[in-house]
């Protein structure tokens, strides 16, 4: 994908940097199975990112580094002052999003996991976001609310020193200590007595008590939530560019809702057969086009992609366009299948492309072009030998996620032993790094060269292997894999070269 003189820029390889970590863990400290991350967000400015936990918690951040004192955003020409400085990022709030639930009915325990986190358009100052389970979405605003606080009280400071009563105030005693002459206190008036007398002389001035609002906090409030509408596990939301409605898809639904309605929604997508028996493929991932109101596309287990105009009918039981690449003769095997189902797909954000992830690599998709993909990039070609162990720990049910860079120029996606990798995909370039989630992201990194992985017209992809005769129990970085450590989730920062990614219960951050 080529936008306009943006090859140039892309045919050096980035040189990413360690930008700043959250919840960075000790050596030999134990991860709680609640605390590890599950989802990851920036929402459309790129000034803030969520994150999603085993525990049902969404915890938010801000970016710090491009604003003013004032909090107002930077004129246009600060701006490239600003991205040429590291990106900073602070914790801003948290809270609980989903608490787990029993099925009575099914008898069926439903985690707290959050599984899929979108912010939707935020107003008034208030920020909305989606997060789900595998059960249930809920419609989340986080706003500042302002403490009130009650100030100009008639007390003396003699008085409040503990000489005698307080003059004209319902304060008893005991709170004495906590008032000076016209100070402030919260509006909360525990400590009542019915202490009116008055001071030898009488009283020189009442003043009447005033509110006045100085604290702010942030309060997250659920505003929606959309329940019930799914008998199998939620895999993806999405926002529609309408600002109105959104979708979430299950292994064999894909429902449409309208952000207000809660009550109600439309099952636009369903392939579950008449007999369960014939099922054949389950719906993985499905998003919206970024501009075209009508169109969504999801992807299936079989490694299909499926793009449907909902204009044509309300049940889009028919797609507008197919897309799969066509199995080589003779490459069959027990895992061919497996391998082969799609994790994750994302729309580029021009909308033309689609970019996809099964086990072994990513591809990249013209949605003018059916016949196959415009570029396939292999994450960890490595690993085909080690399928049967793969199979055998379960790693190869594994959903891997994706991402693409604002401009189009590059991919991202994760591999093993807190690996992740980056491709170039403009025209000509060969660009593949592969990074480690650490504070040194090309720790023990092994020059190789890269090679195109098969002819692809104007758009290659790259493979890099490492120098050795046998790469079977060495990763990319030329250690020995570890598959319990995986790097699932990571997120693209929608117009500058930031990634976050999660490696277990830690929030890493890069820059280029």
């Amino acid at each position: 994908m080529d936008n306009g003189g943006g090859s140039e820029a892309a045919a050096q390889p980035l040189e990413w940097k360690f930008s700043q970590v959250f919840g960075e863990r000790t050596a030999g400290e134990e991860v709680q199975e609640v605390d590890i991350i599950s989802a990851i967000e920036f929402d459309k400015s790129g000034d803030h990112l969520a994150t999603g936990d085993r525990g049902g918690r969404v915890v938010l951040f801000e970016r710090t580094d491009t604003r003013d004192h004032g909090g107002h955003r930077r004129d246009l020409e600060m701006m490239d002052y600003s991205m040429s400085r590291h990106p900073e990022f602070r914790y801003k709030t948290e809270f609980q999003s989903h608490e787990p639930e029993f099925d009575y009915l099914k008898s069926l325990e439903i985690e707290e996991k959050i599984n899929k986190i979108k912010w939707c358009q935020s107003a008034n100052g208030a920020l909305y976001l989606l997060s789900t389970n595998d059960k249930t979405i809920k419609l989340w605003k986080v706003q500042e609310k302002k403490v009130k606080k009650v100030c100009d009280l008639n007390v003396y400071p003699e008085k409040a020193a503990g000489n005698g009563p307080i003059v004209g105030s319902t304060v008893s005693t005991s709170c004495k200590p906590y008032l000076a002459n016209g100070g402030c206190r919260e509006r909360s008036f525990g400590c009542a007595s019915n202490d009116f007398s008055f001071p030898p002389g009488g009283v020189s001035s009442l003043r009447l008590p005033v509110v006045t609002s100085q604290e702010t906090s942030l309060v997250a409030g659920c505003r929606r939530i959309y329940a019930h509408a799914h008998d199998y596990h939620i895999n993806s939301i999405s926002n529609n560019s309408d600002g109105e409605t959104f979708i979430s898809a299950d292994d064999l639904r894909i429902n449409l809702w309208n952000l207000e309605i809660s009550n109600q929604s439309f099952n636009i997508v369903d392939v579950k057969p008449a007999n369960m028996e014939d099922l054949t493929e389950v719906i993985t991932s499905a998003e919206f086009h970024p501009t075209h109101c009508n169109m969504l596309a999801y992807s299936s287990s079989k490694g299909s992609i499926r793009l449907i105009d909902m204009r044509q009918s309300a049940l889009c039981d028919t797609h507008s366009k197919l897309f799969e690449e066509q199995e080589a003769p003779g490459s069959r095997s027990f895992f061919t299948e497996i391998i082969a189902s799609i994790s994750d797909i994302k729309f580029a954000k021009d909308g033309r492309h689609i970019l996809s992830r099964d086990y072994m690599t990513l591809k990249l998709w013209d949605i003018n072009m059916d016949s196959g993909p415009v570029a396939t990039f292999q994450v960890h070609e490595y690993l085909r030998p080690k399928l049967c162990d793969l199979y055998e720990n379960d790693s190869i049910f594994d959903k891997f996620e994706c991402c693409l860079s604002g401009d189009g120029l590059r991919v991202a996606t994760g591999s093993y032993s807190n690996l992740f990798r980056v491709f170039g995909c403009s025209e000509g370039s060969t660009e593949a790094t592969t990074l480690e989630a650490s504070k040194n992201p090309m720790r023990r990194q092994v020059q190789t060269p890269s090679r195109p992985s098969r002819p692809l017209g104007s758009l290659s992809g790259v493979v890099r292997r490492v120098k050795g005769t046998d790469n079977a129990g060495v990763d990319a970085n030329g250690n020995t894999f570890d598959f319990s450590m995986k790097l699932l989730h990571l997120a693209w920062h929608p117009s500058e070269n930031t990634i976050a990614c999660a490696a277990s219960n830690s929030l890493y951050m890069y820059y280029a």
